[in-house]
């Protein structure tokens, strides 16, 4: 139990960036995807304009074919000319250029709202013009610039349009010509004090409706600003999130990444357990590459290295480094499974099939087989974070040594599988000796008495898969 929670306790060092490297990379990664999505957005949205802005050009002749159309036809160009040009210089980051272009884009807006069409003839009261409650149509500029602009310019967006409606407001206020005839009118027929009077009275602005148009806009503004900021902050964590896990995904085994996810504790202290070592090295790999194109070697090697980690990870094994021709992989690290020597064998006869698959296929490419030695042994090591800044999970010690050695002797062996009677052994005491029976993971494994280990001092009993 007191392993278990060792290995729990392991989680947060592989799972947590480093070092502020670490996290400056992923937030350039994500900041790269952020642009790309609001190149897309804005793209999206110009689109629509070139088609919204005739159709709606169109709409107007076919209701009101006037001169007095012209006006508006005009304001609908000047719209989608701004709108192309907010994607030509729109980026993620700051940039005036774009700012000022959204600053006209409101201006734009609030003059064709606010301002009488002057190839009109009509005599209507400037105030009239806020009859319409055109200032809704803002809320949808509002809320399609969530998906492309970042959340301080949404906010900007809504301070923005409140002043321009403001000024444009004042503006009318002061310059609008009153028609007292027309409110005359009005409290005639409705009464000089009635509510109804003064709320259809043509020269009113009725101001309370203006500021609470303006409140709302604002609040609503900052919503959707701080709900963009939330959505962007959520979007760099879960990058983040789901490239640690790709990260180990790289050296653990799905069901180990799982387990490691949801553990929180760092690692306290370097610690030492049993487990199991394999090595894998393809025999005489100086000799097949001696002649051929580099490129032709290189695909050979990823060809080999991601079948026999494709292994490691079938088998709950964890590749702990890549070693120019092979690779090493541990079983029972960082979390212990109850048959770590058992799977470990497993990877390796699951690893010598693989490659008589693989022979079968280049066989018949003509090109030459592939051949491979495999060393494994159970044994004590030492587990932990090595480094000082940035860190790397190691796996250290004599367990280590003699799986290397046992992989190099293969060659004088001949062999294709050495393994130590320790992990046989093991292996026994996990399966509860099933592993021997005929058709098991020992079987045909051959005994070899008495073996020199270099390195080691004293002879071995090793078992051998030819």
């Amino acid at each position: 139990m007191n392993d278990q929670a060792a290995d729990r306790r392991a989680t947060l060092a592989l799972v947590s960036p480093r070092d502020r490297n670490a996290t400056a990379a992923q937030n350039k990664y994500t900041t790269a995807a952020l642009a790309r999505h609001k190149r897309e957005g804005m793209a999206l949205a110009m689109r629509a304009r070139l088609v919204a802005m005739p159709l709606i050009g169109l709409l107007l002749l076919v209701i009101d074919p006037h001169l007095e159309v012209l006006f508006y036809l005009a304001i609908l160009g000047i719209l989608m000319l701004n709108g192309w040009l907010m994607y030509q210089f729109g980026k993620v980051g700051k940039s005036r250029i774009e700012l000022s272009l959204i600053f006209a884009d409101l201006a734009i807006m609030t003059l064709g709202v606010v301002m009488p069409n002057p190839l009109s003839n009509d005599q209507m009261p400037l105030a009239m013009q806020y009859w319409y409650d055109s200032f809704i149509y803002f809320f949808g500029i509002l809320a399609v610039g969530t998906l492309t602009f970042s959340w301080r310019t949404v906010i900007a967006m809504g301070i923005w349009t409140s002043v321009i409606w403001a000024i444009a407001l004042a503006i009318s206020w002061a310059v609008a010509t009153p028609h007292p005839d027309l409110t005359a009118a009005v409290q005639a027929a409705f009464g000089a004090g009635s509510e109804l009077a003064a709320r259809l009275d043509p020269n009113a602005f009725h101001f309370r409706l203006r500021l609470q148009e303006i409140a709302i806009f604002l609040i609503t503004a900052v919503a959707l600003g701080l709900s963009s900021r939330r959505f962007d902050r959520l979007l760099h964590d879960n990058a983040g999130l789901e490239r640690e896990r790709a990260n180990l995904s790289r050296y653990f085994s799905p069901n180990v990444v799982e387990a490691l996810s949801q553990n929180d504790d760092p690692l306290q202290q370097v610690h030492r357990r049993e487990i199991a070592v394999l090595f894998i090295d393809i025999v005489n790999f100086t000799g097949f590459s001696a002649d051929r194109d580099p490129y032709e070697v290189i695909k050979v090697l990823r060809q080999f290295h991601s079948r026999m980690e494709r292994e490691v990870f079938r088998h709950g094994g964890t590749l702990d480094k890549y070693l120019g021709d092979g690779l090493m992989a541990t079983f029972g690290t960082p979390v212990t499974s109850g048959r770590d020597a058992a799977n470990a064998l497993d990877c390796a006869r699951g690893m010598i099939a693989v490659i008589d698959r693989w022979n079968l296929d280049r066989r018949r490419l003509h090109e030459p087989e592939i051949r491979a030695g495999i060393g494994l042994h159970y044994g004590t090591a030492v587990l932990g974070d090595i480094g000082n800044d940035r860190l790397e999970f190691a796996v250290i010690g004599t367990a280590v040594n003699v799986a290397s050695r046992l992989e190099a002797l293969t060659r004088p062996l001949a062999a294709r599988l050495a393994i130590s009677d320790r992990l046989r052994a093991r292996v026994l005491e996990e399966t509860d000796g099933s592993a021997a029976a005929p058709g098991g993971t020992l079987d045909g494994l051959v005994r070899l008495e008495d073996q020199t280990v270099r390195g080691i001092e004293d002879k071995m009993t090793l078992w051998a898969l030819y």
